[in-house]
């Protein structure tokens, strides 16, 4: 069986870091206070965790990567009605 591995993949010339320090980040929700979700702008990048667990792992995304998320969400792509 082939071992698989993880490598991170550069968009638009943005290298996601291995360990982002998030400790002083300034996380937002929205501005209904409605959802689990925050986001933090650090370094270039975007973080998002979700806020009733917040010592979990947050996802990184690059600028083009939340750029498509946005994209895709504005045009109901996660609808799930």
């Amino acid at each position: 069986m082939a071992e698989s591995t993880m490598e991170q993949r550069s968009l638009d010339g943005w290298h996601k870091p291995a360990d982002l320090d998030l400790s002083n980040a300034d996380w937002r929700s929205s501005s209904e206070g409605r959802g689990d979700v925050q986001i933090a702008f650090v370094e270039g990048f975007i973080a998002m965790r979700n806020s009733g667990s917040p010592e979990s792992h947050s996802l990184i995304f690059t600028p083009a990567e939340w750029g498509a998320f946005v994209s895709g969400a504005r045009e109901g792509e996660f609808d799930l009605t």
